[in-house]
């Protein structure tokens, strides 16, 4: 069983989701970015999702495109991802899902990169602009490699297409709850029972649901409906707010862990 099976099935027989941390590798430096991606691990994320800092990130809000702009400024690049992973790797059993754009891969070779980061400890793959109708390269290199990859699935999805990505899917479906970019929001979105029921009609993966979840109400709410909740632009905006004394990023993301699985 991989690691990203192991979990689900943990955390199923917890009684509980997956809690799946995001932050950008390399924010706001490389060594304060592994401190961080460990601490996470420490104060109870089960999942780490890594994003791999990209010059155009067309699906994130502002947070998370700050985010990458600080890592890219301080010297991030593949190099020093492959560190990360190998350092965090060494750190922490838990999955680490690598949550990136398809310029990259192309750029360097895709089975060469999957290649890579299998090496230095990465468990799947979530390209975000690679849909599974061109995603035949990313999805032999992938199997081969033993990356799961992830698609997602968003609220406008039609039940024809549903059932064409959860075919291709593997690890897990990451169900993004609102139409638009990555950002915290008030509320969650409405119909979400009614949406990750409609997903599980085509699929037996567990479904993550992210973008906009920023409370420990929200991680609840989607607790009763799915078997997994990401949280990103919450996390990233505590680094953001401490980028003048780094060396407490790690503890203060790991108080946010701990707040938001709060009872």
């Amino acid at each position: 069983m991989s690691r990203l099976t192991d979990t689900f099935a943990s955390c199923q027989a917890a009684g509980r989701p997956a809690f799946v941390s995001y932050v950008c590798a390399g924010d706001p430096d490389l060594e304060t970015s592994k401190q961080i991606l460990l601490s996470l691990a420490e104060a109870g994320a089960d999942i780490l999702e890594v994003g791999v800092p990209f010059s155009d990130p067309l699906a994130d809000g502002l947070t998370n495109q700050l985010a990458a702009q600080r890592a890219l400024a301080a010297g991030m690049n593949f190099a020093k991802l492959l560190d990360l992973l190998r350092t965090v790797r060494a750190g922490t059993a838990k999955p680490l899902i690598l949550y990136c754009y398809y310029n990259l891969l192309f750029a360097h070779g895709v089975e060469k990169y999957c290649a890579a980061v299998k090496e230095a400890g990465a468990d799947g793959l979530l390209v975000l602009d690679c849909p599974p109708e061109e995603a035949a390269e990313l999805l032999v290199a992938s199997k081969k490699h033993e990356l799961a990859n992830i698609f997602i699935i968003a609220p406008t999805t039609p039940p024809a297409r549903i059932a064409l990505i959860t075919q291709h899917a593997s690890g897990f479906i990451y169900y993004v709850s609102r139409e638009g970019v990555t950002g915290e929001r008030s509320e969650l979105a409405q119909n979400l029972a009614a949406s990750v029921q409609a997903i599980k009609q085509h699929t037996k993966l567990p479904v993550c649901v992210g973008f906009g979840v920023s409370t420990a109400a929200h991680v609840k709410a989607i607790a009763q409906v799915a078997e997994g909740v990401v949280v990103g632009s919450a996390l990233v905006n505590v680094i953001a707010a401490n980028q003048k004394t780094p060396q407490a990023i790690p503890a203060a993301v790991g108080a946010k862990v701990r707040e938001l699985l709060s009872k």
